[in-house]
């Protein structure tokens, strides 16, 4: 409904029984509002691709104990992510969270290190800074993960692949050390490490051989197949 404007109104968060909110492709706008932490039976939120503006409420993720899936991608929103917004391991479902597309900053919050059902993270293009090597981790059930396009800087080389992760894009960040030999064993068939920091040889064999040149140019000094020969 791209007629569709004006803000969310604070009357949703009386709908003690909603589940699933999808407010996608319009032209609402405003704030994203508090009140609806008092919505508690919310398990989904979309409110991609509107004209959202202003920080997301801290009281989503302390006010929605079954939030599994939150979804405000293509946007204006400004500020930190919350802490917990989305929870894995609720009736062991998995959680996703995506916030692509914003003017976000500072930090990922590290309480998503311990979300153990957190299958998807994308918060490609914000500007997000730090550390966000405690993301990564085999026991992690990350399948879907995209930090591509912010000021994301540590040390690549000694992280651990989550056993199930297939899609990794970190492009476009302040990523240094090596591309970790751990790529070999995992399940990735997509990935991006372009324009980065990274330097050394490019480990071989195992999945490396399906990541052509595109997935590491445009970095200090990588080397090996697909690249030049170090």
């Amino acid at each position: 409904m791209p007629g569709l404007s004006g803000p969310i109104l604070d009357t949703f968060g009386d709908l003690s029984c909603l589940s699933t909110l999808n407010i996608v492709g319009t032209s609402v706008s405003g704030a994203i509002p508090a009140s609806l932490s008092r919505a508690t039976s919310l398990a989904s939120i979309n409110l991609s691709r509107n004209k959202l503006s202003g920080s997301i409420p801290r009281s989503l993720g302390q006010g929605l104990p079954r939030l599994v899936y939150f979804n405000a991608a293509n946007n204006y929103l400004v500020g930190a992510i919350p802490a917990r917004l989305v929870r894995g391991g609720t009736a062991n479902l998995p959680a996703a969270l995506t916030l692509s597309n914003n003017r976000l900053t500072g930090k990922i919050p590290w309480t998503y290190a311990v979300e153990n059902n957190l299958i998807q993270l994308w918060v490609a293009n914000n500007r997000l800074v730090g550390d966000a090597s405690f993301l990564f981790g085999r026991r992690k059930a990350m399948v879907y993960m995209d930090l591509s396009g912010n000021k994301l800087r540590f040390n690549l080389r000694g992280v651990e692949m989550p056993e199930g992760l297939q899609e990794l894009n970190l492009a476009r960040n302040r990523i240094y050390g090596r591309v970790p030999a751990t790529l070999r064993e995992s399940k990735v068939v997509a990935l991006d490490l372009s324009y980065n920091e990274l330097c050394g040889e490019i480990p071989t064999s195992g999945q490396m051989v399906r990541f052509e040149a595109a997935a590491y140019v445009h970095n200090k000094c990588l080397c090996g197949t697909p690249l030049p020969s170090c």
